[in-house]
């Protein structure tokens, strides 16, 4: 799972490993954040399985890479297994350097050329344009747990009681609909 900062990754991270636990699973996940409060990368890594001895997946052993950011997506492309998953939120938060003109944003095209040479299960989502049309930015990571949810073997209360621990009173129901349109999205969403 990967972003930049501000945009929920750990907080995303964390529910899907509560949701893998409340489901029986082991899990054992470890996260990165380079300059998250100033837009950095934001890396998790989690493996779920019967039995888990550490977290750090190898690059070309990722089943399902999630990109809350395109740029991010792409620099971490190469660690999806071949026919793996890749959920891509569309959404580009260029750094500082393509803003001063030393390098360029890689355009869609770019970006799912990479990815087709490792998979043919590439899914662009319209997740920050559904947190905006739900009301709240914020919901981003849920819409994205709710993307990943269908392909994953944890049934949908499983999903909503991690949400429930780890999401305050207040806003839990926007996030439960913000879930609940994320499997909607993929559903309804082309693989590119």
């Amino acid at each position: 799972m990967t972003g930049v900062g501000g945009q929920g990754t750990i907080l995303a991270s964390d529910i899907l490993g509560e949701a893998a636990l409340l489901a029986g699973y082991d899990i054992k996940k470890t996260d990165t954040l380079g300059m998250a409060q100033r837009g950095g990368s934001v890396i998790s890594h989690i493996r779920i399985g019967d039995h888990v001895y550490a977290p750090l997946i190898a690059e070309g052993d990722v089943d399902i890479l999630i990109a809350f950011e395109k740029l991010e997506a792409i620099r971490w492309c190469a660690y999806l297994r071949t026919g793996g998953i890749a959920i891509i939120n569309d959404l580009a938060v260029p750094p500082l350097s393509v803003g001063l003109g030393t390098s360029r944003y890689p355009n869609d095209k770019e970006i799912l050329a990479a990815f087709k040479k490792i998979t043919g299960r590439v899914y662009f989502v319209n997740g920050t344009d559904q947190a905006h049309r739900l009301g709240d930015a914020r919901t981003l990571n849920t819409i994205m747990m709710g993307c990943i949810s269908t392909f994953l073997p944890i049934d949908i209360l499983t999903w909503k009681e991690a949400i429930a621990h780890r999401i305050p009173e207040k806003i839990r129901e926007l996030n439960f609909k913000a879930f609940d349109k994320g499997r909607e999205v993929i559903k309804h969403v082309g693989i590119g």
